[in-house]
C-alpha cells in the first residue's frame, strides 16, 4: 500500500459539534459568558462546575450518533484497513476527542489526536492563538516524509486554511463545502498547491470522495511502480542487444 497520510479536523468534520456536551452538562450560559475571553479548548474543561471525569465520560457515551457520523465511521475504518496513516489535528479538548474516538470504536484504528498544549506561541496570523495547524502539518510531514508519501487533509473551519497552504502539488485537500475553510480557499484558490476536492457536505459525500481518492492515489502509484520496473528491465537488457556482432579474425 502506498504511503497515504489522512489528516482530519475533529469538530464538524468527524462529529457535528462538541456544543452538545456543554449543553448536557448545564454549562451553556457559562460558556457563552467566557467565550470572548478564553480559547474554546479551555472552556470545555468543566471541573470548576463540579463535574467529574466520570460525569463527562458518561455524557460522551450518550452523544447522539448523527447520520453523518454513521457514514464517516466506516470511511475511517476503511481508510485504516487500506493501510493509511490516520491523524487528527484539532484544538478541541483532548479528553473529549479520545473519549469520543473510543466510544465510536475508532481508537484502535490508529487515529490519534495531536497534542500541542504546552508549546510556545506560534505567531501565525492565520490561526487562533492556541494552535497553528500549519506548523503541526509541517511537523507531521517532517516525521513521516518519504518521496512517495501523499497527504489528504479534511477540515471545515478557518483554522484548516493554514494547513491547506502547507500541502504540496502531490497532496489533496477536502474542505467541507460552504464552511469557513472552503470560503478562504476559494478567495485565492491559486495559493493552494494541493488538488482541491470541494464537494463534500455530509458523511456520505466524505466517504465516497475520500475512499475514491485513496483508490485513485493507490492506482497511480501502482502504475508508476510498474512503469519504473519496466524501464529498469529495458535498461538492463537493451545495451546487450545493441552490441555489434563479433567479426571473424583474419588468419
Amino acid at each position: 500500500m502506498v504511503g497515504i497520510v489522512v489528516v482530519f479536523d475533529f469538530d464538524k468534520t468527524i462529529i457535528d459539534s462538541d456544543n452538545w456536551v456543554v449543553d448536557e452538562l448545564g454549562a451553556t450560559d457559562l460558556l457563552n459568558d467566557l467565550l470572548p475571553t478564553m480559547p474554546w479548548n479551555s472552556l470545555t474543561e468543566l471541573h470548576a462546575r463540579g463535574k467529574t471525569i466520570e460525569d463527562i465520560a458518561d455524557v460522551f457515551k450518550r452523544i447522539p450518533i448523527h447520520p453523518r457520523i454513521v457514514t464517516i465511521v466506516p470511511a475511517i475504518k476503511a481508510a485504516h484497513a487500506l493501510g493509511c496513516d490516520l491523524r487528527i489535528v484539532s484544538d478541541a479538548n483532548t479528553f473529549f476527542i479520545e473519549t469520543i474516538l473510543k466510544h465510536l470504536e475508532l481508537r484502535e484504528k490508529g487515529i490519534f489526536p495531536y497534542h500541542d498544549s504546552h508549546r510556545p506561541p506560534h505567531g501565525c496570523s492565520l490561526c487562533p492563538p492556541n494552535m497553528c495547524k500549519g506548523l503541526i502539518i509541517e511537523r507531521i510531514q517532517a516525521s513521516v516524509y518519504k518521496e512517495e508519501e501523499k497527504f489528504i487533509y479534511l477540515g471545515d473551519g478557518s483554522g484548516d486554511y493554514c494547513p491547506s497552504l502547507k500541502l504540496g502539488d502531490v497532496d489533496h485537500v477536502m474542505p467541507r463545502k460552504d464552511f469557513p475553510g472552503w470560503d478562504l480557499i476559494y478567495k485565492k484558490p491559486l495559493l493552494i498547491k494541493a488538488e482541491i476536492h470541494d464537494e463534500w457536505i455530509d458523511g456520505e459525500d466524505l466517504e465516497r470522495i475520500l475512499l475514491g481518492l485513496i483508490n485513485k492515489v493507490s492506482i497511480e502509484e501502482t502504475d508508476q511502480f510498474i512503469s519504473a520496473e519496466y524501464k529498469l528491465q529495458t535498461i538492463s537488457v537493451c545495451p546487450h542487444e545493441s552490441l555489434p556482432k563479433a567479426l571473424p579474425v583474419q588468419q
